[in-house]
């Protein structure tokens, strides 16, 4: 007889349960993820790196005053992106225009932990291969760039965080057939962005 597979434990629950039971390691700890994700987040729906960078601020203040009374751990994590896009609309709407500047996704994950990663100039990487790797960067840097900032930050929830549907419906404040919609509508767009000549 198979033994079905554990689910993987959920680190941000098991952080929040501690933090909230006053452990400080804890809490550092939780916070150094909530910067990263947050981060990272932010970039992708706020579109301009000054709004990114109060909505991260946002996500980390409220993480700290906050923690102590969630009620539910499980549900941090969409808490923590729907705390960023609140944050982002509403340094939008402060703004009142769009931005000029968008940052891409790939400057983004180099504030975060995956930078080290990426570093070209790891011995241990074959040049041919780093060299194919960056094109295929570059150009889904470019296909992710051109969606629209919804679209965008669906693609991040769901393939790059690994959300269910229904957290990121929850995150982004719309319906679960809403993120489906909107999630094969970005996949079709970055596979013809991709397969397009001349990229």
């Amino acid at each position: 007889m198979v033994t079905p597979l554990a689910a993987p434990p959920d680190v941000y629950a098991e952080l929040v349960r501690a933090a909230a039971g006053g452990d400080p390691q804890a809490m550092e700890r939780l916070l150094t993820r909530v910067q990263e994700v947050a981060w990272r987040f932010s970039v992708s729906v706020c579109g301009h790196a000054d709004d990114a960078e109060d909505a991260m601020q946002e996500a980390l203040l409220k993480t700290y005053r906050y923690t102590s009374s969630i009620r539910e751990p499980e549900a941090f994590r969409p808490w923590l992106h729907r705390t960023v896009r609140n944050a982002c609309l509403m340094n939008r709407r402060r703004r009142a225009h769009e931005p000029r500047h968008l940052e891409s996704l790939d400057s983004a994950s180099r504030r975060g932990a995956d930078a080290a990663r990426l570093d070209p100039a790891d011995p241990g990487r074959n040049p041919e291969q780093l060299a194919a790797n960056s094109g295929l960067r570059a150009r889904l840097r470019a296909a992710m760039d051109g969606l629209p900032p919804s679209y965008r930050a669906i693609v991040f929830l769901r393939e790059m965080q690994g959300l269910s549907t229904r957290d990121v419906a929850h995150a982004m404040g719309i319906s679960e057939d809403n993120v489906k919609t909107r999630l094969r509508r970005a996949r079709k767009a970055l596979q013809a962005a991709l397969e397009a000549p001349g990229r």
